[in-house]
């Protein structure tokens, strides 16, 4: 994404910009670098020649570089129009095209564009002039996929990126379809300005999605496990510089000690502390080693000028000036790591957040039940996973402890169509399940008196006393 400016130019392609290739259903997320070359669909090719065209631009493959395509004549294939009644007599037994493999690699080495190529096919096809009006375009529809060596350059978003894993690698975003992203979106009420709380584990998709929505305004949190958070799929989207500056992170291993009043960001991080100590370990054995190579050194240069030990001596300053060096940057990333974790945890604190969204490979109940204090009363929250049963787990946790009202477990369904002349229909391949979504609405509630005891204080129920009655 670009800043606006006056001219075209935050819709043309630059250096340095977060783009999806695009050929057919087929997505890859790359970033424009000169010289860099790109493996596509087991093509490879540099994208300098994209740079200061517009998005959405389709591209020729031609020896490793990208030109612009060239109007062509969509119904060249079919000029002379001849087709058959029905596909009966057509019968499958890989005889019917002359050509073979080498014939087609040698049309490809004397230069032939794709078009070409298929031309070809067509003329050298037995059974292409009894085939169906339909099921000649699908023949070529198909050769076009296999032969024409274009790629679109469309800009970064949600949706395409949503597609984009869900199509390569479902299960680095937890199998978690478009259209329930979507859902997730609409029922934490996304929008700019808020404060929302979110627990991604989808390799950083939920989260870019939440910030494309809010436009950079408002507040996003990111509990994130381990001890550095993931954000590949946020870098795709490509957000500018003032995007980051509403992003912070806080280590969900520390959300007890933040509802307990006893969390100290100016402590060290005791993973930092380990690592320094390994450093440490690390230095004393390369000492004694580094002791032996002088004390060799030493002995076979006995008769060494003094020159040389002034080199020595100059090696062994400009050693510890790095070291030094690599000390201080240490320090100074510590100092900032101590500075964003004060950040979040003084948003946290107020326990005023706008909104929670979670998706993630863990069991979402402990998760949920930890991060719903911080949360103000009558605001939305979503959970996702991949399987209905800890979800459900979740609705029965919050019926007990009270809390959330409008509890609602959901799934979606989704299936394409065929929108053609005289062949629209439902496509026969659709994705099995997008996943389960858990929503709700936070309440206040009076922790003074638990609902137990409230049960136990009131009176029991009268028995009615029956009469007989003589008819």
């Amino acid at each position: 994404m670009a800043d606006n400016g006056d001219d075209d130019s935050q819709y043309r392609i630059k250096q340095g910009d977060y783009v999806v290739l695009k050929r057919g259903n087929i997505f890859k997320a790359v970033q424009i670098q000169p010289k860099k070359k790109v493996i596509f669909e087991k093509q490879w090719f540099f994208l300098d020649g994209a740079v200061g065209h517009f998005y959405s631009t389709t591209f020729e493959i031609v020896s490793g570089a990208l030109q612009l395509q060239k109007l062509k004549n969509t119904d060249s294939f079919t000029d002379a129009k001849e087709a058959g009644t029905d596909n009966r007599n057509i019968v499958d037994d890989g005889k019917s095209q002359k050509l073979t493999r080498d014939d087609i690699e040698d049309l490809k080495e004397k230069g032939l564009e794709g078009q070409e190529i298929i031309q070809h096919l067509i003329d050298n096809s037995s059974t292409f002039k009894d085939k169906t009006e339909y099921a000649q375009d699908k023949y070529i529809k198909k050769k076009k996929k296999k032969y024409e060596n274009t790629v679109t350059i469309v800009r970064p978003s949600c949706r395409i990126l949503a597609m984009m894993y869900h199509g390569r690698e479902p299960g680095k975003i937890c199998h978690l379809r478009y259209d329930t992203l979507a859902q997730m979106l609409t029922l934490a009420n996304i929008h700019a300005g808020s404060k929302v709380l979110v627990f991604d584990t989808c390799a950083g998709l939920v989260l870019g999605a939440i910030m494309e929505r809010m436009g950079g305004y408002g507040s996003v949190i990111q509990m994130y496990p381990g001890g550095e958070p993931v954000r590949a799929g946020t870098e795709s989207f490509g957000f500018p510089a003032h995007f980051h500056d509403m992003l912070h992170g806080f280590p969900i291993c520390r959300v007890n000690a933040l509802l307990a009043g006893t969390l100290d960001t100016t402590a060290k991080d005791p993973s930092t502390d380990v690592k320094q100590s390994n450093m440490a370990a690390e230095d004393g054995r390369q000492q004694p080693e580094a002791e032996q190579q002088e004390a060799e050194q030493q002995e076979q240069s006995m008769e060494t000028s003094s020159g040389a030990d002034g080199g020595h001596d100059r090696e062994k300053e400009e050693k510890e000036k790095r070291r030094e060096a690599k000390a201080q940057e240490r320090l100074v990333k510590l100092e900032e790591k101590r500075k964003k974790l004060a950040a979040a945890a003084a948003l946290l604190e107020g326990r005023n957040a706008d909104g929670l969204v979670i998706a993630s490979r863990f069991h979402p109940c402990p998760v949920l039940m930890g991060l719903l204090p911080f949360l103000a009363p009558s605001r939305p929250f979503v959970v996702y996973s991949q399987y209905k049963e800890p979800l459900i787990e979740c609705y029965n946790k919050l019926k007990e402890h009270g809390g959330a009202v409008s509890l609602r477990l959901t799934d979606t369904w989704l299936r394409h169509y065929q929108v053609l002349p005289n062949r629209t229909h439902p496509l026969l391949l659709m994705s099995g399940g997008g996943g389960y979504l858990l929503s709700g609405t936070t309440v206040a509630t009076d922790r003074a008196k638990p609902a137990g005891s409230q049960r136990a204080e009131e009176p029991a129920p009268k028995r009615l006393k029956l009469t007989d009655t003589e008819g």
